[in-house]
């Protein structure tokens, strides 16, 4: 299974904006996501983290301004290619503005009008999450079509807690 990175660019305190990009081409292509792809060979997913947002978001961010949100497993029984681990990550300092680029299109929207309709349908279940400011791990399967969630798992974690680690099971569903 593939590592990837993903980012979210957040404005506002309380974030009240979140940056998502307009999938031209690839993998997920005409769907909403946060700007992000697959580690490189040698590189750790706080370089892949950048690398990708300057790549397809045309801003540059400094390793601590990574805020990391989430670890997310995306299973496809039907293309065990697409399966994938997702580090998610927070942003709210960057250099640049937003571009277009030939990979995606950038777009701001606020908190209560994210295009869940136009995005991967497993983002509804975790994106307001950690835009509110949890931490979470979760996994979703999908069904043999590669769009619909077949059942899905999530919970919140507090790495801070224990040595153990807290986990709250927040929300599960075998649709």
């Amino acid at each position: 299974m593939r590592d990837g990175a993903e980012c979210f660019l957040i404005r506002g305190s309380p974030a009240n904006r979140v940056l998502l990009g307009l999938k031209k081409a690839g993998f997920g292509a005409g769907k909403y996501a946060g700007f992000g792809g697959k580690i490189e060979a040698g590189e750790t997913v706080s370089a892949a983290a950048i690398r990708e947002l300057e790549e397809e978001a045309g801003v540059k961010v400094l390793e601590r301004d990574l805020q990391p949100a989430g670890h997310l497993r995306f299973l496809f029984p039907a293309r065990p290619s697409w399966s994938q681990v997702v580090h998610v990550f927070l942003v709210t300092t960057w250099e640049g503005k937003p571009a277009e680029n030939s990979e995606m299109v950038p777009a701001w929207f606020a908190m209560d009008g994210i295009p869940f309709g136009r995005m991967w349908q497993d983002a509804a279940h975790w994106l307001p999450l950690i835009l509110a400011g949890e931490r979470i791990r979760g996994t979703f399967t999908y069904r043999e079509d590669c769009e619909t969630i077949d059942e899905f798992q999530i919970r919140v974690w507090n790495p801070d807690a224990s040595k153990s680690c807290e986990h709250r099971d927040v929300r599960s569903s075998g649709l």
